[in-house]
C-alpha cells in the first residue's frame, strides 16, 4: 500500500489537511515470456529519441559531441525509461571494428543501469547497407547459430543487394537496401542485433521493413531471422526478451494474425496551417499518417488487440526544393523534415506544440504514444552542431533548446 502523507495545520481555530498521494510507481517488468500491453504502454509513455546517446565521443563525419555526461542528467531528471535509436549505424560499417565504439557504449549503459536497471536502450537495424561492410568480420558465432561452417571472412556487400537491383544505389552510389531474402542480409542483422545485446541493448528499431523485405511478400524471410533474434535474446538479453518495432506504412507486420514486432512505429506526418506560417498540427488520414490504422493482431507475447500500440515521432530525412514554403501534399513540413521543422520554431511554441502534440494523441487515439524528441540530425541552418538537442540550455550543454523541463511537466501530469 502506498503511504500518504498528511499535514494538519490550525489556522485560527480551524483545522486544515493538506494529503499528499505519491507517484503511483508503474510496472516496468518483463522477462522471457514476453511483456504485458500494460508494461509496453508503459514504456512507450516515458520514450524518448535519443539518436547516437551510446555513440563515442569521436568525430561522427565532422560533428563531435562531447555533453554525454548532461545527456545522463537529463535522462534522470525527466525520468525516460526507453532511449530509442541510442545506437546504431548510418553506413560507416566499417567503426564497429573500433573496441572504443562498444566499450563507450557499454559505459554509458552500465552508468545508467546503475541509477535505473529498467530503462531500455534501443539499437537500429537500419534499411542502409554500404561497401564499407565489406571491412567487418563476420563472427564465428554467427556462422553456428545459422546451422553454417565456419569461416573466416568478412561481410560482403554484393551479396546483401537484390538480385533484381530493386534499390540498389538508392541512397548514394555503393549505399544500398539490404535485400532481407538474402542469406547475407539475414546474416548481418543477427550480427547486428546480437552485439547490440551483448552490451545491454533490451529493443531494435528495424526501420522501414517495406523496403528491406522487397523481395518478401509473406515476410517468411523477416519471420526466419526475427525468430533467431529472439532466440539469441532467451540465452544472452539481460531480461531474455528484446522488444522490437518498424516503420509500418501499411499499419502492421503480421504474418499469419501473429505481429513480428512488439509494436509499431511511424513519423508524426505533421500538416503545415498555410494561413498561419509556420504553425502545423495533426490530423487523422493525412497523407499516410498511422493514426486509427494500427492493425489488429496477435502481439508476440500472445495477447490479443484491436489496435497494436505505436509510437509516432520527429523524423528526419532532409529538406525539400522550397524551404519556408508549405505545401500539404509533401511530406516535408514548411520545406523541411519534421525536425528542423521543429528547431526552427520560437522555444515557447516548441514547448506549446510538444504539448498539445502530446494531448492531441491521447484524445484521438488511445493505442498511441507520442516519442518526446531529445536528440535528432536536423537539416536546416544551425549552430548547434547539426543536432536538435532537449537539454535545458546552459554551460554544461550550450547547444540545447530547452525542451527538458516541458517533457517532464507533460509527464508527470499522467
Amino acid at each position: 500500500m502506498n503511504k500518504i502523507t498528511c499535514f494538519i495545520l490550525l489556522v485560527g481555530g480551524i483545522f486544515l489537511s493538506s494529503c499528499q498521494q505519491p507517484e503511483v510507481q508503474k510496472s516496468h517488468f518483463f522477462d522471457e515470456s514476453g511483456i504485458s500491453r500494460e508494461v509496453l504502454s508503459n514504456y512507450l509513455d516515458r520514450s524518448v529519441t535519443m539518436a547516437f546517446f551510446l555513440v563515442p565521443e569521436k568525430p561522427e563525419g565532422r560533428r563531435t559531441y562531447p555533453y554525454h555526461g548532461d545527456d545522463i542528467r537529463l535522462i534522470k531528471n525527466i525520468g525516460a525509461k526507453f532511449i530509442g535509436r541510442s545506437i546504431y549505424r548510418w553506413g560507416g560499417e566499417s567503426r564497429l571494428n573500433e573496441p572504443e565504439f562498444w566499450e563507450k557504449a557499454k559505459s554509458l549503459i552500465d552508468t545508467l543501469h546503475a541509477f535505473d536497471p529498467e530503462i531500455i536502450f534501443q539499437g537500429c537495424l537500419f534499411e542502409i547497407i554500404t561497401e564499407d561492410v565489406n571491412n567487418v568480420k563476420i563472427p564465428d558465432w554467427v556462422f553456428a547459430d545459422f546451422g553454417m561452417p565456419v569461416e573466416d571472412r568478412n561481410f560482403s556487400y554484393e551479396a546483401m543487394l537484390n538480385e533484381d537491383s530493386v534499390f540498389v544505389d538508392h541512397w548514394r552510389s555503393r549505399s544500398s537496401v539490404p535485400d532481407i531474402s538474402r542469406l547475407e542480409s539475414q546474416l548481418w542483422f543477427y550480427y547486428l542485433a546480437g552485439a547490440y545485446m551483448n552490451i545491454g541493448c533490451e529493443a531494435f528499431h528495424l526501420g522501414q521493413v517495406e523496403l528491406i523485405g522487397m523481395n518478401d511478400p509473406k515476410r517468411e524471410a523477416w519471420a526466419g531471422v526475427l525468430a533467431k533474434i529472439r532466440n539469441y535474446a532467451k540465452k544472452h538479453a539481460r531480461r531474455n526478451w528484446v522488444i522490437l518495432d518498424a516503420h509500418v506504412p501499411k499499419g502492421d507486420m503480421i504474418k499469419d494474425g501473429v505481429s513480428l514486432i512488439d509494436f509499431n512505429s511511424f513519423p508524426l506526418r505533421i500538416k503545415e496551417t498555410p494561413e498561419k506560417p509556420y504553425e502545423c498540427k495533426l490530423e487523422v488520414s493525412y497523407l499516410d499518417a498511422l493514426y486509427l490504422k494500427s492493425k489488429a493482431c496477435v502481439s508476440p507475447t500472445g495477447w490479443t488487440c484491436e489496435s497494436l500500440p505505436y509510437l509516432v515521432e520527429f523524423d528526419n530525412y532532409g529538406r525539400g526544393k522550397e524551404p519556408n514554403v508549405a505545401d500539404t501534399t509533401s511530406h516535408f513540413v514548411w520545406g523541411w523534415d519534421e525536425i528542423s521543422w521543429f528547431t526552427q520554431q520560437e522555444e515557447s511554441y516548441r514547448n506549446e506544440w510538444l504539448e498539445y502534440a502530446f494531448n492531441w494523441l491521447k484524445e484521438t487515439d488511445s493505442n498511441g504514444h507520442l516519442q518526446m524528441p531529445v536528440s535528432r540530425m536536423i537539416s536546416c541552418p544551425n549552430e548547434t552542431a547539426g543536432s536538435y538537442r532537449a537539454n535545458t540550455k546552459s554551460e554544461a550543454c550550450p547547444i540545447g533548446y530547452s525542451q527538458e523541463e516541458t517533457i517532464k511537466r507533460i509527464w508527470m501530469k499522467e
